[in-house]
C-alpha cells in the first residue's frame, strides 16, 4: 500500500490504551482464575464481556465471585503483565512520550495490577484508569469498586469525553467492545487484533492491527510533518510498522 491518505494531518495530543490483550499478552483475569482453578467458567465470561455484550457491573461481579484473587495474586499478575507485553510496546510508547504524547491507560482490570503495570511502562499513576478492589486484613478479596464506570456499559466513552476536557485529539487503542463505545468520541481509533482476532471488532473498526508488533501504530498516530523529526532508531520502528500495513496486516477501510 502506497497510497498514505489515513495519515493523520493533524497531531494526536494524548494515546489511550487499554491494558489487557493489548498493551499486555494477558488477560488478567483469566490468569488469576487458572491460578485459583475456575478458568473454564471464568474465560466464558471474558469472552461475552470482549466480543459480545462489552462488560457489565453483574458480568463483573461474576468473575470476581468466581476468582476470588488475593491481593498478592493480583500484584504478581501486575509484574506477569510487563513480562508479557505486546511486543514493541515499551519503544512505541517511549517515542509517543518524546513527542509531547500523553499516555493513558483505561482499563476494566484490576488495580493494583494495572498501576504496577504503568510503573514499568513509565507511565504515571495519575495516567491510570482501572478498578479498585477492597481486600480484608488479610488480604483475601471483599469487593470491587461500584461506582468506578470502567464496570458498566459506555464507560470508557464517558472517560475519553472527561479527557476531551485537556485534549483536543486524542486516539483510543483497544481489543474489545468496551473500547468500541469510545471510537466516535476520538479523532482516531485503533483495534488491535494481535493477541486475541476477533471478527466483531474488526468489523467496527477503520483500523484494526492484525500484527503482534504495536510498532504499525507509529504510522497511525504521526503526521507526515512529525515523521520528520524522528530520530535514526525511532526511524527504524516507524518503517517496520510501515511495512506491515503495506504488506495487509493492518486493516484498514
Amino acid at each position: 500500500m502506497t497510497d498514505h491518505t489515513w495519515q493523520l494531518t493533524t497531531p494526536l495530543d494524548a494515546i489511550v490504551f487499554d491494558c489487557d490483550g493489548t498493551l499486555s499478552r494477558l488477560e488478567g483475569i483469566d490468569e488469576l482464575a487458572q491460578v485459583n482453578d475456575v478458568e473454564h467458567e471464568v474465560a466464558v465470561l471474558t469472552q461475552k464481556a470482549m466480543a459480545v455484550t462489552g462488560i457489565t457491573p453483574d458480568l463483573y461481579a461474576q468473575r470476581l465471585s468466581l476468582v476470588q484473587p488475593t491481593e498478592a495474586q493480583i500484584k504478581k499478575v501486575g509484574h506477569d503483565y510487563f513480562y508479557e507485553r505486546t511486543p514493541d510496546v515499551l519503544e512505541v510508547i517511549r517515542i509517543f512520550q518524546r513527542f509531547n504524547k500523553v499516555i493513558y491507560i483505561m482499563s476494566a482490570g484490576v488495580n493494583p495490577a494495572v498501576i504496577m503495570f504503568a510503573e514499568h511502562l513509565g507511565i504515571p499513576k495519575l495516567q491510570v484508569f482501572a478498578v479498585d478492589l477492597e481486600f480484608d486484613s488479610a488480604g483475601c478479596y471483599l469487593d470491587f469498586d461500584h461506582q468506578s464506570p470502567l464496570t458498566t456499559p459506555g464507560g470508557k466513552r464517558h472517560l475519553v469525553e472527561l479527557l476531551h476536557k485537556k485534549h483536543r485529539n486524542i486516539m483510543h487503542v483497544g481489543d474489545g467492545m468496551n473500547d468500541i463505545d469510545a471510537k466516535d468520541v476520538v479523532t482516531r481509533f485503533v483495534g488491535y487484533g494481535g493477541v486475541f482476532y476477533r471478527e466483531k471488532i474488526a468489523e467496527l473498526c477503520d483500523y484494526y492491527i492484525l500484527s503482534t508488533s504495536m510498532s504499525s501504530l507509529l504510522p497511525l498516530a504521526f503526521t507526515e510533518k512529525e515523521t520528520q523529526n524522528l530520530s535514526e532508531g525511532e526511524r527504524q520502528f516507524y518503517d517496520a510498522g510501515l511495512s506491515f500495513i503495506e504488506r495487509g496486516e493492518v486493516l484498514i477501510k
